[in-house]
Parts: structure tokens; sequence; C-alpha cells
């Protein structure tokens, strides 16, 4: 028998560091502060309205572009949030999550030799999925202790070849978040260049201190060549049901479903009726989730506030970048294992998201925890010696 000669399509994709740390954290009995989910239940009434269509027939497949309850829900969210108008039919697809959104954008709209600009330390599948459909990411260092957008070396960087920008915003895992003179830069650059955007805002609601997001969906100029991703799963705490979307012009909406119908075709029925009904029966909720997440945060630093860790309050998501330079010399993968075994927490090391990273000593803790959960880890943190 002759063996088949496998080559990788991904050579350089190994197991990610989620999947690393979490495996690392049960290993240990660790509390996971590391890979980005809660650990509380969502609101019991988005369950009985589920429930209510699993009981009611809502169990075979939904239409491929999402159950037409959801879309026009979504279109109606879109509308009260940002006061866009959009057409539910041609302008909003139902993903398997935030990822599958991004992945099937990429593999529609970029091309073989195209160039995709990402600003790094940025999500790990962005670049894979750049380099599967045999384009190139041009990664783009964020700069200083808040991450800031270096729009100069953007403009300078961008040519004929530019076929995309990532912009995550807000952003994982700094959570950092774009200004209204981030936009007008953005709107500058796609003036002078026909680029593409792929806006992943899956954190839109998680943003803090009375800032206001600062949506691409504000933005006419910016909307009619973007494609703007959520996602329910994180709003709504339900982020094992892996139900995302995205929003964009008529024209890439149809390039989009084109892969879409072939990769997941369509997500839950029964979880897409569920959350049409809640969307629509509870829209306070996206409203208070930004002070919801905010306390949690405010938690966690004034559990830190005695501890050598450093950080300056995020001010979005559910993530809190820490610096450890007073603790340890070690590289941030090592201080994460040591800190599992150790100290029983797990952190995400921001190392990861860069191709070349910077000499830093920095840890990503995830907030979206139980109250006891967030003191436990606080305290454990706050034990953490120099050395």
């Amino acid at each position: 028998m002759i063996t088949p000669d496998i080559k990788s399509r991904m050579p350089s994709v190994g197991t990610t560091i989620f999947t690393t740390v979490s495996r690392l954290a049960t290993d240990h009995g660790a509390i996971n502060t590391g890979q980005g989910f809660p650990d509380f239940e969502p609101p019991s009434e988005l369950i009985e309205c589920v429930h209510r269509h699993l009981k009611c027939g809502g169990n075979q497949y939904a239409p491929m572009a999402g159950a037409p309850s959801l879309l026009t829900a979504i279109a109606a969210k879109v509308q009260r949030c940002y006061h866009r108008s959009v057409d539910p039919l041609t302008e909003v697809t139902v993903t398997c999550g935030g990822t599958e959104a991004l992945t099937v954008a990429i593999q529609a709209l970029v091309h073989p030799g195209d160039e995709v600009i990402i600003l790094d330390p940025s999500y790990d599948s962005y670049a894979p999925i750049i380099e599967l459909v045999g384009a190139s990411a041009v990664r783009i260092p964020l700069l200083g202790p808040t991450f800031l957008v270096d729009w100069e070396r953007i403009h300078q960087r961008v040519n004929d070849r530019t076929r995309m920008i990532i912009i995550n915003n807000p952003h994982n895992p700094s959570g950092a978040c774009l200004n209204a003179a981030d936009l007008s830069e953005l709107e500058r650059l796609v003036e002078r260049w026909p680029v593409l955007i792929l806006a992943d805002e899956v954190y839109e609601h998680m943003v803090f201190d009375s800032r206001p997001h600062q949506s691409l969906h504000r933005s006419e100029v910016l909307r009619e060549r973007a494609v703007i991703v959520a996602s329910l799963g994180k709003t709504y705490h339900v982020t094992g049901w892996k139900v995302g979307y995205c929003v964009a012009p008529a024209v890439l909406t149809a390039e989009i479903r084109k892969l879409h119908q072939f990769v997941t075709f369509a997500i839950s029925h029964p979880m897409q009726l569920g959350l049409a009904d809640f969307l629509n029966e509870h829209p306070e909720w996206d409203q208070n989730l930004g002070g919801f997440y905010q306390a949690k945060r405010d938690r966690l630093i004034r559990g830190l506030s005695q501890s050598l860790f450093t950080f300056i309050p995020t001010p979005s998501t559910y993530f809190q970048v820490v610096d450890y330079s007073q603790i340890s010399a070690l590289a941030d993968v090592e201080f994460v294992q040591k800190l599992i075994v150790q100290h029983k927490v797990a952190a995400i090391p921001l190392s990861v998201f860069y191709e070349m990273p910077p000499i830093m000593r920095q840890v990503r803790l995830c907030f979206a925890k139980s109250d006891a959960i967030l003191d436990e880890a606080a305290h454990r943190l706050s034990q953490v010696t120099k050395g």
C-alpha cells in the first residue's frame, strides 16, 4: 500500500494557546481567567424562548441566510443602536459565530496575491484565514501602552495590492476602542484606495465609562465597503451556541453567502428563533451590558490594587491586560505556566497575538466570571511575589 503524502495547507498552525491554557488549568485545578467565555448562565427568558421553539416545531433546517424573524430583529437592532437602515433580506447573514463570518468574508472577498492589513496584537484566526486563500497578512503593530492605531504607518503601507484592512473594535486582547478621529482616518484611507474593511465588532456592547461605541455602522462612507461582524453569543452569554452575524452591502453579502451555504448552510433553527424573540422583547439587554461588565472590571482591578501587577483599566471587552514586570523577568508563556502551576490562576500570554512580539511582560485576564471567582482570582494574584 502506498502511503499518501500529506502536505499541510497550514503548516505553521498548531493547537491554539486557548486550548493549551484551558487544558493546563483543568489539570492543575486553576481558576480559568484565560479563555474568554462567561462562567454564568444566560438570561432565563432567553432559555424559555428557545425552549418554546424546541417544543413547537422549530427543529428543522433554517433558511440559509438566517431565520427571517432573526434577520428582521437584527436589522431593527442596528437601526436602534446606530441609526442605520439595513435590508434584512439582502444585507444580513446569520453565521456560526463571529469566526465563521470572518472566515467566509475573507474567503469570499480576498484573492491570491492580495494583501490584508491586520493590527497586532491581533485575534489569532485572522492571519491563518488570509494565508489559506493565498493572500499575505501585513501586520502593523499598535502603539504604546494604550494600543493606539498607527495611522501614519498604515497610510504609508497601503498599495495597489491592498485588498482589505481588518479592524477589531473593541479590540481583543487589549480592550482598546477606536474614537471618532480614527474613523476619520479610515475614511481618508478608503477615499484614496479601493480597500474593503472587515470590522470585527463582537464586543460592541461592552464599552465602559460612558464612551460611545464608534461602530463602522455610524459612517456612511465606511459602511458602504465594510463587512461588520457581531456576536449574539457574546452579547447574550451563550458563546456555546455559536450564533453570530455579519452586515454588509448587498453586493458583498451575495458573495459571502456563496461560501456560507457550503460551510454551514444554516445555523441552529430553534436558537435563532429564540434569539429573535428575546431581541424583540428585551431591547434593553444590550444597552445594559456595558454597565454589567464595567462593574466586573472594577471589581477585578480593586482586587488587584494591592498586587504587584500594574495595569491601565480596560475601556471595553471583558479582558484586562496586566503587566508583571515588577514580578518576573520570565517570558510571558513561561510566566503563564508558572501562574497556573504555582498560583492556580490561568491567563493568556499577550505575545501569542503578535507575529513578532515586542519585549513585554503582559498577560490577559478574562473577567467574564462570577463575583466569587473574580474575588478569589484577585486574591491569588495578589499573593504572587517577586521572583
